[in-house]
């Protein structure tokens, strides 16, 4: 009988590094875009 290796755990370690990625992903786009979205909602503030 041939040894087949188990693949449970590389698939959750490729589940984490996607996660991961997406995390950096949304960090990034918050830091470009967070001062712009400030402004916005103190727009909406000040108006009400």
């Amino acid at each position: 009988m041939l040894y087949q290796p188990r693949e449970e755990g590389q698939g959750l370690v490729e589940y984490a590094l996607i996660l991961v990625l997406v995390a950096v992903v949304v960090i990034v786009i918050l830091a470009i875009l967070g001062p712009s979205i400030g402004k916005i909602f103190s727009n909406i503030v000040t108006a009400l």
